[in-house]
């Protein structure tokens, strides 16, 4: 039985939010493929993790029976977010792109589960090899070749962190752009763009779940 991991962070609620209709669509056919799996599902939004502070972080450099009370009760949560880390045979992260940047949220629960000697940094990383997918969506367009090309930073931080430099994870993203098109003054030139993205979007969430739910599960 085969274990997915989803986070979703975006701030509006699902039917407003792309990134979050889009996992919906990999979280769905992986379900249908797989119904026995098992979901690990934490909304970043609705009950955000807290910001990793000085008694958690110390604790992640000092040895189990070294720590004190106070670090071993922060240290919990981080134990716990990175057991479901390492727990999961497939992770999915909706990572909507907020002022050039992923959510505040996405990047608390990074701070807890990156601990060099373990997930990161490590010989043998325990996360290593998992396939994780990332719904990268974003309002405009910072593709090779547009006038915000230099503006984007969430894919090579996120690359950085859950690749091969970071957690050691297969990752593979997913991109629909343009999300603001139809909403935004001067952009409706770009709304059919803007449905044709969500559109491939869908479809490569749906295709991905399905074909990792199927060779997890055997």
């Amino acid at each position: 039985m085969a274990t997915l991991l989803h986070l979703d962070t975006s701030v509006f609620p699902d039917g407003a939010s792309v990134s979050r209709s889009v996992t919906a669509s990999f979280r769905e056919a992986w379900q249908a493929q797989h119904p026995d799996g098992q979901v690990i599902y934490r909304d970043l939004n609705a009950a955000p993790v807290p910001h990793l502070e000085s008694l958690g972080a110390g604790a992640g450099f000092t040895a189990p029976a070294d720590r004190t009370a106070e670090q071993a009760a922060a240290f919990a949560l981080r134990e716990q977010l990175i057991a479901e880390l390492e727990a999961a045979d497939a992770v999915l992260i909706g990572a909507p792109m907020y002022n050039y940047a992923i959510p505040s949220t996405l990047k608390a629960w990074l701070d807890h589960v990156i601990l060099m000697g373990r997930t990161t940094a490590a010989e043998a990383r325990t996360a290593a090899g998992k396939p994780a997918t990332v719904v990268a969506s974003r309002g405009g367009g910072y593709g090779p070749g547009t006038p915000r090309e230099n503006f984007e930073f969430v894919l090579p931080y996120l690359e950085t962190v859950l690749g091969p430099d970071g957690f050691g994870l297969d990752v593979e993203f997913i991109v629909p752009e343009l999300t603001l098109a139809e909403t935004t003054p001067g952009m409706e030139h770009l709304v059919e763009p803007s449905r044709a993205s969500r559109a491939r979007a869908h479809e490569a969430a749906e295709s991905r779940g399905k074909e990792l739910a199927a060779r997890l599960a055997a």
